[in-house]
């Protein structure tokens, strides 16, 4: 973390305070915004994508350089939204890019304290170990009358606001074709 001694800390926070005050008044700081945009984007490959995180299904333009997402904005000439995103729909560069963004399946053993990466083999295959394990251990075939329900009640389903909506129909019938009948989504911004 970078320490600054007060002078300097003065002279960041002038500047801060100089470049608000020049837009209250009445610069005009749109062009300076714009030139720095144009400076990221320059030679970028304009191209128009559908934001998957609800069926609103709002236009995104994304600028790719080099074969890499650069830059991403709602589409002004969108009729549905204008150009105007949600918060998932404008942090979708940012999700994409981020260095947070774990790219590998990790594991962490019971009682460990350290995450360990392991190969997708690896992990689909204890995923659906774990979940027939389990279902075949809970699954209820009647109820207390009689009946026949057939479903999994130890099983729950969380959807994430990250996946889209293909996804999530795929996550709600495979929890639906398991059994389960606890599950819930998290699509609230």
């Amino acid at each position: 973390m970078a320490t600054f001694s007060r002078r300097g800390f003065m002279k960041i926070t002038g500047a801060g305070v100089a470049a608000m005050s020049l837009g209250q008044l009445g610069f005009d700081l749109k062009p300076a915004y714009a030139y720095a945009k144009a400076l990221k984007i320059e030679g970028a490959k304009e191209v128009i994508s559908t934001c998957a995180f609800c069926s609103c299904g709002c236009e995104i333009i994304m600028h790719v350089k080099d074969g890499k997402l650069v830059s991403s904005e709602g589409n002004p000439d969108y009729p549905v939204s204008e150009g105007a995103l949600c918060a998932k729909g404008a942090a979708y560069y940012a999700m994409h890019v981020s260095d947070h963004r774990v790219l590998k399946p990790r594991y962490r053993a019971p009682g460990a304290d350290k995450w360990e990466e392991k190969d997708w083999d690896w992990v689909l295959d204890r995923i659906a170990h774990k979940i027939k394990d389990t279902r075949d251990k809970d699954f209820v075939f009647k109820n207390d009358k009689g009946q026949v329900v057939n479903r999994w009640e130890s099983y729950f389903q969380l959807g994430t606001s990250q996946m889209d909506n293909e996804e999530c129909a795929l996550a709600h019938q495979m929890c639906r074709a398991l059994g389960g009948v606890h599950m819930d989504h998290q699509a609230r911004v």
